[in-house]
């Protein structure tokens, strides 16, 4: 029995390594449940036994960037020092993007390869809830450090959000542009002072 787990386990990683690379490659529409299955060298039968659909497999696909950054909202509400809460937050944030493929691949098919539609409402909804999660996390700790005089929090929040977004989509969209990863101090010392946090 406990090895039947696993082998389903390893199929259904195998699958969404699959469905990883073609919705990269090809974009969420070009792709199908046939292409996915052979390159995961199986029928689509191994892949309905782990999804009812395509939309369903996409949602783990997505998954990957998903769960490190609401790991990432967690260890930012329990740091202590508001300050290292939002260094930590943009480091690991930057450092995912570099140095995790799956992460990058995930993040770079729901910003740059797919057309969100209604079938992936469900989708649509966790990535909402998480954009909020982030926006009141990172404003509140920002807030707590009294940068901004009158700003309210969300909006600390909104501008730490949407400053760390365009980076990331500026980058997956050419990475050749810049080095991320050449860049990481220089893009956090450039926030620290929009946001008034300078030392």
């Amino acid at each position: 029995m406990r090895r039947t787990r696993e082998e389903a386990e390893l199929t259904r990683r195998r699958v969404i390594e699959a469905a990883l690379k073609l919705f990269s490659r090809n974009g969420y529409s070009q792709t199908t449940l046939a292409m996915i299955a052979a390159e995961a060298g199986y029928s689509r039968g191994p892949i309905y036994w782990h999804f009812s659909n395509k939309d369903e497999l996409f949602e783990a696909v997505i998954g990957h960037s998903q769960e490190p950054l609401l790991q990432l909202v967690e260890r930012a509400r329990l740091e202590p020092d508001p300050r290292r809460a939002l260094d930590d937050f943009v480091d690991e944030w930057f450092r995912l993007l570099v140095e995790d493929d799956w992460f990058r691949q995930s993040f770079e098919i729901l910003l740059n390869k797919t057309e969100l539609t209604a079938a992936m409402v469900r989708t649509i909804r966790r990535e909402r809830q998480l954009t909020r999660a982030i926006i009141a996390t990172l404003g509140a700790r920002i807030h707590e450090l009294g940068p901004a005089g009158d700003v309210d929090a969300e909006s600390l929040g909104l501008l730490c959000y949407t400053y760390l977004m365009g980076i990331t989509q500026s980058w997956l969209f050419a990475p050749k542009l810049f080095s991320l990863a050449g860049r990481r101090d220089f893009f956090r010392a450039h926030l620290h002072g929009m946001l008034g946090l300078s030392r």
